[in-house]
């Protein structure tokens, strides 16, 4: 049997919490709910997870800057549940590697429909007819195995947003493509920001990747419409 699914779900109401705690079990999934960063951090000391859901009104701790320091030492998928609602909170949450992204009240429905997506993508289970690898300016991009790896070997870490950019670019090699159609590829619902994720995301790769945002060889803007990857093969 395979194991089941594991969220660590941080929330300070205790209400919400064990509502999505019961929700999420009934679902089949494993749950660890705390109630602070402390308490996450705990967990996460002693145990594997395989998405993060995560509200930025915690009592201990500034949300936004425990999601920062989770990214730099985790690439699992992290979902933000909050009450903020605004563009710029949205887009600050982004910028630091979150994946996706939820305004409190939410459809339950709809929260188990995004950790599905967001695990599914994060194991890669997606890529299916996808080209099996595809190389750019020293890096290679194994789309089955979900591993970047550069000119010497090592591994490229990517968040699941950052994978389905590069998968979306793997899958039509070549070719420009718009903010629109990339945007499908890494948001689910109405929650998104619009395109300006799309930059966060990119300009997340070119970090990684060394490609210099003011003239990248790379990913390459396309004035106006998108952004073409340049690729060897």
């Amino acid at each position: 049997m395979a194991a089941k699914i594991h969220v660590l779900i941080v929330e300070d109401d205790e209400l919400v919490r064990s509502l999505l705690d019961a929700f999420l079990r009934e679902r089949g999934y494993r749950i660890s709910a705390v109630g602070s960063g402390a308490a996450m951090r705990g967990v996460l000391a002693h145990e594997s997870i395989d998405i993060l859901l995560l509200d930025l009104g915690l009592p201990d701790e500034d949300g936004i800057a425990l999601a920062r320091q989770f990214r730099t030492v985790h690439q699992t998928p992290m979902m933000i549940l909050t009450a903020r609602s605004t563009r710029n909170d949205r887009i600050a949450t982004l910028e630091i590697g979150a994946d996706d992204y939820l305004v409190k009240p939410f459809d339950p429905q709809e929260l188990a429909l995004r950790i599905s997506n967001l695990v599914a993508r994060n194991r890669g289970s997606e890529v299916d007819g996808r080209a099996p690898a595809f190389a750019f300016g020293g890096f290679r991009f194994d789309v089955r195995n979900h591993a970047l790896t550069d000119s010497s070997g090592k591994a490229v870490q990517l968040t699941p947003a950052e994978f389905s950019i590069l998968a979306a670019f793997a899958k039509a090699p070549g070719r420009v493509l718009s903010r629109d159609f990339l945007l499908d590829a890494i948001t689910r619902g109405g929650d998104a920001p619009g395109e300006r994720v799309v930059d966060v995301v990119v300009g997340r790769l070119r970090k990684k990747m060394g490609d210099d945002p003011r003239n990248p060889s790379l990913i390459k803007t396309v004035t106006g419409f998108g952004y073409m990857l340049q690729a060897d093969s």
